[in-house]
């Protein structure tokens, strides 16, 4: 007779499909709830009143600097004057040693590793603190949470001051010959900054969101013989899709157009777009009309990502928005 012998264990599906089920059903309860005929017209004249100022500054990157200096953008209405000189000598000029096309090379340099970093590192200690019993757990649960109110401008200066001696070590001890400048043009100063000032809030909402998971899901999955790796990737990582999408875009947003750790911590060959963008005006500010130019150029890479995640953010928000 054959001895039956251990295989990947078998989840319980029937469970799964339950936890989704629930999860559609109270999106369209809350979705039925926050809708209604007044907040319906309440936020279509937000909406105007918010794009406003964005369609002024739309037509002014597209009129003639001349035109710009002289009358307000609305007269363009009357006497319709457009060009794209304003984003080509945005594109090919810059206040720094960059132009604004390098920056932005620069800036997909930055922001992409850092998200992915983020939400990897902050996906698996949301799974620890949720669903791993471990000594010291409340407490450091406490204590990521209380870094979020550490303001960031407290950190600049000390976490500046570790950098220079760690890339200094880093230099004569674990990379003979290779000399302090050398390391200083990476990016791995911004990726460390970025990382360490974004995981408190992204762990601690993470955390909320998969803590809320059914522990009957769970518990099944550990009675087949699950591992905490099999139930990471094979239960929690798909549930936790669409607040892991949601938070990607807000760590993207942030990192994006984030101007005071890249004023601090970026050296002249990784400036972002937000560092040459702020030159863009000139010392006396005569070439704003560029600047409106070189914003729209920062805003089309968020608006990208924006609408390719745009319904994994809008089922991010209705899972949190009630419970069961």
């Amino acid at each position: 007779m054959a001895v039956e012998t251990a295989t990947t264990p078998k989840f319980d599906r029937s469970a799964a499909r339950k936890v989704a089920r629930e999860t559609r059903r109270n999106e369209a309860q809350a979705q039925k709830r926050l809708t209604s005929p007044v907040a319906t017209v309440i936020a279509i004249l937000i909406a105007f009143l918010w794009t406003i100022p964005t369609l002024g500054l739309l037509i002014t990157s597209f009129r003639p600097g001349a035109d710009s200096a002289t009358t307000g953008w609305w007269t363009v209405f009357t006497g319709p004057d457009f060009t794209l000189d304003n984003y080509q000598e945005a594109l090919t000029s810059g206040g720094t040693a960059l132009t604004l096309g390098q920056s932005f090379l620069n800036s997909l340099a930055i922001t992409i590793p850092v998200t992915v970093f983020v939400i990897s590192i902050a996906a698996l200690g949301a799974y620890a603190f949720a669903w791993m019993d471990f000594k010291g757990r409340g407490f450091l649960f406490v204590a990521i949470f209380a870094l979020q109110i550490v303001p960031i401008q407290m950190a600049l200066v000390p976490l500046l001051s570790l950098f220079s001696r760690g890339l200094e070590i880093a230099g004569v001890g674990i990379f003979p010959g290779l000399e302090l400048r050398e390391i200083d043009h990476s990016f791995a100063t911004m990726w460390i900054a970025h990382v360490m000032f974004g995981l408190p809030l992204s762990i601690f909402l993470l955390h909320n969101f998969m803590a809320e998971i059914p522990s009957d899901v769970i518990e099944a999955a550990r009675v087949d013989g699950a591992g905490h790796g099999q139930i990471f990737f094979r239960i929690i990582l798909p549930l936790s899709m669409p607040i892991l999408a949601s938070f990607a875009i807000f760590e993207f947003v942030w990192v994006w157009n984030d101007l005071l750790v890249a004023t601090i911590f970026a050296p002249t060959s990784s400036l972002p777009m937000t560092q040459t963008l702020n030159s863009l005006s000139g010392s006396w500010g005569d070439r704003w009309y560029l600047v409106s130019a070189g914003a729209f150029l920062v805003l089309v890479v968020p608006m990208i990502v924006f609408l390719a995640l745009q319904r994994f953010f809008v089922r991010g928000l209705m899972a949190g928005a009630t419970k069961g």
